[in-house]
């Protein structure tokens, strides 16, 4: 009696559901997420949507109903541990688009290997069960005396009456278990949708809010359902109201007009070097530890150089491609995904492009592969004149994921002065800094104290390293001469992933709130030098990624306003409000950092000047600008609309 009810095809479909939903669980006591909590009903949606996932497995014949358990069992354990390796380095979750760009999951090395713990091992320990398990049902013989799991279906007497009667109840079982996923998953996330979570699904800035209110499998169905919409049918068209949007916004931008002050065009037919520093956070800035400097070639720059204390990365899922993005084309990249894989091929108006329109020669050095973030095709698209790449450097000194940045830098300005032309832009992305922050003990020049051997005393050490290579490119470029005709600019492209409060606070000195954390975790630095030193100082107006390309423009001369842009000219005097990718803002003085389901509501709005919270309704009209910009910007991106706005000024495309 007990192993024909262990046998019952309902007993295993039950073990199914348990195994999956503990992994379910697993993976998010695993997150560590800020207000993220799973009650009850969290869990009901979760069987919910397994039931949706499997009820079809009841419609095949017992063979392969068994079998298919097996293979949706070994498919949603993988996508689950997935998820929350991901979610370890990106603190976000795995969506189509970054599935696209899985081709680049080889190249991430060691920084996977980190994020990999031995306890990750009793994660999979089912499998020695059920591969096994799988292996004897498709291919083990049946036999009523060995095989009895199915005995009930299979008899080879079985009538024709009772062969209808089978398939009845298998499909009445497949249509109990949909039904009940309907009710148990879609009930309960459509009445959040409609109350607490209003909103949301409008309004996905960030995936961790969407899982709160769908659970892990619940959002990769809506995922891919989003990303069939976006893709198939009308969802390829912006609808009237959207593009009305956007074209209010980008009228209003160019009405303004672009101001004709003191700098605009003064530094007309400069170089221009911009160097995206990886992982180069503003933290440590103009701090020490056990009495040396962390960054003192960049301090040194500071006393000669515009240094904004509050410059902001703006970036997504595609880190380093979404700096890049936002730097050289000033739009907000996408909320899942990254621009340069997803639409290489949308027009823009890049800062290489338009700089090359003006006479300028423009490359772009990097060295790594050059279709990682898929930069060949996004580049060519940008018009830069060149990219190179790993395959046009000599790797004389290999560090990390392929040469040390002293190399790179050395290297790159040899190529500027033998091969671009007078007046140039230069677009430089530096990799010495790159997590996991394992510098050789040959190039480790700091001493971190009680940080040695932590994750953070590995990033010290790595970008005091980035530092001293910062420090000789500006020394060659003196010597070549170069210095005093080109506007330079260093940037960092986003934060280092090291997220513990804690190791924050020990490094600072002083407990830390809810503000300090998100402007840690957001400032990288910028530093501005102009060729006769103008303006040197620090400036502590915010300022972000999207600002850089409609400054340059002002400094060279080049009215911004003809493009399509949404940054800051940070030369125009004009008051700026700063919107990262999250929906957080902060405009000087009000700084917004929105909650886990994106309900105005229940965000925080602090006081910069004391850092302590205020009234929510004094952040509402910024809140608002924020959601409207970043709903442009997607628009814009999304359907390919410049084009389109052209034609209808009667512009040249």
């Amino acid at each position: 009696m007990l192993r024909k009810l262990l046998n019952h095809p309902l007993t295993i479909y039950l073990v199914f559901l348990a195994l999956i939903l503990f992994k379910l669980i697993w993976l998010h006591h695993n997150l560590h997420a800020y207000n993220i909590t799973m009650d009850f009903f969290d869990k009901v949606i979760a069987v919910g949507s397994l039931l949706l996932v499997s009820f079809w497995t009841w419609w095949l014949p017992p063979k392969g109903r068994m079998a298919g358990l097996v293979l949706l069992h070994l498919f949603l354990t993988a996508l689950i541990y997935a998820d929350m390796v991901y979610y370890r380095y990106f603190q976000d979750f795995l969506t189509i688009p970054v599935l696209m760009q899985a081709g680049q999951v080889n190249a991430l090395g060691d920084s996977i290997a980190t994020l990999l713990h031995v306890s990750d091992i009793l994660f999979f320990a089912d499998w020695l069960l059920v591969i096994p398990y799988g292996i004897i049902v498709l291919f083990g013989r049946r036999s009523p005396r060995h095989y009895s799991l199915h005995a009930f279906e299979s008899s080879s007497v079985r009538t024709k009456g009772t062969r209808r009667q089978t398939r009845i109840r298998r499909f009445a079982s497949g249509c109990i278990a949909l039904v009940l996923g309907l009710g148990l998953a879609v009930g309960p996330i459509y009445y959040y949708s409609q109350t607490w979570a209003k909103g949301l699904f409008d309004n996905n800035w960030w995936n961790v809010s969407m899982y709160n209110v769908t659970g892990l499998i619940a959002f990769h169905g809506y995922d891919l359902y989003s990303f069939a919409r976006d893709h198939i049918g009308s969802g390829t068209e912006a609808s009237e109201s959207e593009l009305q949007q956007v074209r209010s916004y980008f009228s209003a931008r160019q009405e303004a007009g672009s101001p004709q002050d003191e700098w605009f065009g003064k530094y007309k037919n400069s170089n221009v070097i911009i160097v995206q520093g990886e992982a180069f956070m503003n933290f440590m800035i103009g701090r020490s530890i056990n009495g040396q400097e962390i960054t003192p070639h960049f301090n040194e720059l500071m006393k000669e150089s515009q240094y904004y204390s509050h410059f902001y990365h703006q970036t997504g899922q595609g880190r380093t491609s979404d700096a890049d993005f936002g730097a050289n084309i000033s739009l907000h990249p996408l909320p899942s995904g990254s621009v340069f894989v997803r639409y290489a091929d949308h027009t823009y108006d890049s800062l290489p492009s338009i700089l090359k329109d003006s006479g300028y020669s423009t490359n772009a050095f990097h060295a790594y592969e050059s279709g990682f973030w898929n930069r060949y095709t996004m580049y060519r698209n940008m018009k830069y004149d060149r990219f190179y790449s790993k395959n046009d450097f000599v790797e004389d000194d290999p560090l990390g994921w392929s040469l040390s940045d002293m190399s790179f830098f050395r290297q790159s300005v040899d190529k500027m002065s033998g091969e671009a032309v007078a007046p140039f832009y230069s677009f430089l992305i530096t990799l010495s800094s790159h997590h996991p922050y394992s510098l050789p003990q040959n190039k480790r020049q700091l001493d971190v104290g009680e940080f040695e051997g932590t994750m953070l005393g590995n990033y010290l050490q790595s970008v005091h390293y980035v530092d001293a290579a910062l420090g000789s490119m500006v020394e060659d470029l003196k010597s070549r001469g170069w210095w005093d005709n080109t506007i330079f600019m260093f940037y960092g492209d986003h934060d280092n992933s090291i997220t513990e409060q804690d190791d924050y606070e020990k490094f600072l000195g002083r407990s830390l709130n809810a503000l300090d954390m998100e402007q840690i975790m957001n400032e990288v630095p910028l530093l501005v030098h102009l060729p006769d030193g103008a303006g040197a100082g620090t400036i502590d107006a915010p300022a972000g990624q999207l600002d850089i390309t409609p400054s340059v423009l002002h400094l060279l001369g080049i009215p911004d306003q003809a493009y399509y842009h949404m940054g800051n000219d940070l030369y125009s005097g004009s008051p700026r409000t700063v919107v990262l990718r999250s929906g957080a803002f902060t405009d000087g003085s009000l700084f917004y950092i929105p909650s886990d389901d994106y309900l105005f509501e229940n965000g925080s709005c602090y006081d910069i000047s004391t850092s302590a919270p205020t009234g929510i309704n004094a952040c509402r009209p910024g809140h608002e600008e924020a959601q409207k910009r970043l709903q442009v910007s997607d628009t814009v991106i999304t359907y390919d609309l410049i084009p389109r706005l052209r034609q209808e000024k009667g512009e040249p495309k």
